[in-house]
């Protein structure tokens, strides 16, 4: 008995690795800390009711942003090891396998539960505020999608502890993640936690989209929506048409480990070619989902600190559209070397036809500047830092499009290099300006600029100084998801280059969660609702908004609404007549639902069915629960809003 239970344990935790023990260590007392914390303050209960059941958007955007916070340290450790096993030749500070699994976890992590959370995170804190709206449209779905995202987040991240991680590439290509490769519950581990995050991240898209379509303010018009909701509609249009392919994909790769099928080995009539069809049918419209709201944030970002109106609001607008259709047609320039060349030509043409669009913009962000009053706040220095980046990356996407020169870029450095300038440069630089930005707005203090900037500044030059020497490794030949290498490869000045710049970004996330601890304590109370002069509706209500948002519906009458109303004075303080307003109730049922979700995937991950069915059995009793359900909604008083309104600063609009 007790040999069995050695060897069950053996194979069930990850062991024989000092790293893997130090993290174990560190999770234990993270969580004995967070348990102790909770139960000496008597914070369960504030827990549960403020955190856990609500359906408030704010609050959700807020746990979104925690989250990928924490991911993009987790994910931001990853690349850490891997540039430091790389920084000399034959270094063995990891091996071959760990190697695989640190580049498989951080690519997965970064995309799918760093930018896409905190992508989501913006949707949630600003598109209701911005639109006039008093919530989402499906605010109990909205909790299910995040818990869904939190629990399939967990369920992969548990890999790193139990089972063993991942190994196959954050794509997962057959046959390598077939069982012949990838046998154990670390391909199975990817496969269920990005499917059940995948299915949060689908309902997202349907809610935003009909959030955008359906509840702006009465007089906004879509051509008077701004440009970051612009921008957000773009990216649900591409998640509901993307989404779907991804969990069809994961969905036979399942079957193909599970039930032993064909799909995707040439065994029995499958094919791989089927699988790196469909995951990058999904793949490519993944990044610009992600970089969709970054140009709406630099949009937003420039026109406040220039002080001017978004130069080319039309063109704008049709550039945003235009790329949102467009990812859908270049899916093939990932395997220049594995198709015709007719289907070459035809990806190689709508590959730089993304250009065009993506062009507009950076002249219409230039142009805005162009005479305007600009303020170097910590935002706009994100927004002016991503301009030189971003044309880099666009360069060398278009070097990457011309088919016959990809053969010679293809699976080397230089594809890293310029994948990364464009994630990080766009996206990731995008969404700093954005929390930058409206972190005011949700919490009620400002961050500290000083510590701002230097985070800005280690974080810019780190980038260069990591992803610069990247091209010129690609060109000298060296492959990318290379463990090791040798002297007389003649690649190790270069690659130490590298690694010194990825510590110097790492620093500057240090400086950025110094920054935020020193803003909590010596916290500066932003009292105008308004700090920056913005231009849009969110900056018209009180910091952090009420939970009603708005206390009166406003009425839009232009662009910029907000801005123009303070130039005629029309926005000051009127007599008002409140009315009850009505909200939905907070409920526990989308954290149950998501908590069944994990044991589901954690059942199936293991092959252990009872687990798996017993946890499906129980998302479909909360679902069925939640139908039952009557009394999901309430009134707040009139009485009750006028309070809070003269308690806060009241509405302007």
């Amino acid at each position: 008995m007790l040999e069995n239970v050695k060897k069950f344990a053996s194979e069930f935790f990850v062991t024989g690795n000092t790293l893997i023990y130090a993290a174990d260590i560190s999770i234990v007392l993270t969580s004995l800390s967070i348990v102790f914390a909770l139960t000496y303050f008597k914070k369960w209960g504030w827990l549960w009711r403020e955190w856990l059941t609500t359906v408030d958007h704010k609050k959700i955007g807020i746990m979104y942003l925690i989250s990928s916070l924490l991911m993009l340290f987790r994910g931001g450790v990853d690349a850490l090891l891997m540039r430091t096993q790389l920084a000399f030749p034959n270094m063995e500070f990891l091996n071959s396998e760990h190697y695989n699994q640190i580049f498989t976890t951080h690519g997965t992590i970064m995309i799918l539960f760093m930018a896409m959370p905190l992508m989501f995170a913006l949707f949630n804190l600003v598109v209701p505020l911005q639109l006039g709206a008093r919530d989402v449209a499906y605010p109990f779905l909205n909790a299910v999608s995040f818990w869904l995202f939190f629990f399939g987040a967990m369920l992969f991240n548990l890999s790193f502890v139990v089972g063993g991680s991942p190994d196959a590439g954050w794509l997962s290509y057959p046959p390598l993640s077939e069982n012949t490769f990838s046998p154990g519950p670390g391909q199975n581990f990817y496969i269920w936690g990005i499917q059940i995050s995948g299915i949060g991240s689908l309902a997202t898209g349907i809610n935003f989209l009909v959030t955008i379509l359906k509840m702006r303010a009465p007089g906004m018009s879509l051509m008077k929506m701004p440009l970051f909701s612009w921008s957000v509609l773009s990216s649900c249009i591409a998640i509901i048409f993307a989404f779907p392919v991804l969990t069809v994909t994961l969905g036979l790769l399942f079957v193909d480990r599970f039930f032993g099928a064909h799909f995707f080995t040439l065994d029995g009539g499958g094919n791989p070619m089927f699988y790196i069809n469909l995951i990058w049918m999904w793949g490519h419209p993944e990044v610009y989902i992600v970089v969709l709201p970054a140009f709406g944030i630099f949009s937003e970002v420039v026109s406040t600190f220039a002080r001017k109106k978004i130069f080319g609001y039309k063109s704008m607008v049709f550039a945003l559209v235009s790329i949102s259709l467009l990812s859908f047609f270049t899916w093939v320039h990932h395997f220049f070397t594995m198709a015709s060349n007719t289907v070459d030509a035809f990806f190689a043409v709508t590959t730089m036809a993304v250009a065009i669009p993506t062009g507009v913009k950076v002249f219409n962000w230039l142009f805005t500047m162009f005479r305007g009053r600009i303020q170097m706040k910590t935002p706009m220095l994100w927004m002016t830092g991503f301009i030189p980046t971003f044309l880099v990356g666009g360069a060398t996407g278009v070097m990457l499009a011309v088919a016959p020169a990809n053969f010679q870029y293809h699976n080397n450095y230089f594809l890293i290099a310029h994948f990364h300038q464009v994630l990080i440069g766009g996206v990731t630089f995008g969404f700093f300006a954005g929390m930058y930005y409206w972190w005011p707005k949700v919490f009620g203090f400002m961050l500290n600029e000083y510590l701002g900037k230097w985070a800005f500044w280690l974080w810019n030059i780190g980038f260069y100084v990591t992803f610069m020497p990247q091209y010129a490794l690609g060109l000298m030949g060296m492959p990318r998801r290379s463990y090791t290498y040798g002297w007389d490869m003649g690649w190790w000045p270069l690659n130490f280059v590298s690694t010194i710049g990825a510590f110097l970004m790492g620093a500057g996330f240090v400086f950025q969660v110094w920054q935020i601890v020193y803003s909590i304590i010596h916290r500066q109370r932003d009292l105008t609702g308004d700090p920056w002069d913005g231009r849009t509706l969110e900056w018209s209500i009180p910091s952090p908004p009420p939970v009603y948002n708005f206390a009166v519906i406003p009425q839009v009458e232009k662009q910029d609404d907000w801005w123009y109303k303070k130039q005629n004075g029309s926005h000051r303080n009127k007599a008002v007549k409140y009315k009850p307003i009505h909200m939905p109730k907070d409920s526990g049922i989308p954290f149950i639902t998501g908590f069944f979700w994990f044991v589901a995937g954690f059942g199936f991950t293991f092959e252990w069915v009872w687990i798996g069915l017993s946890g499906l059995i129980g998302v479909a009793v909360s679902l069925f629960t939640r139908y039952l359900q009557k009394d999901t909604d309430y009134y707040i008083p009139a009485e009750q809003v006028e309070a809070t309104e003269s308690a806060i600063g009241g509405a302007r609009s």
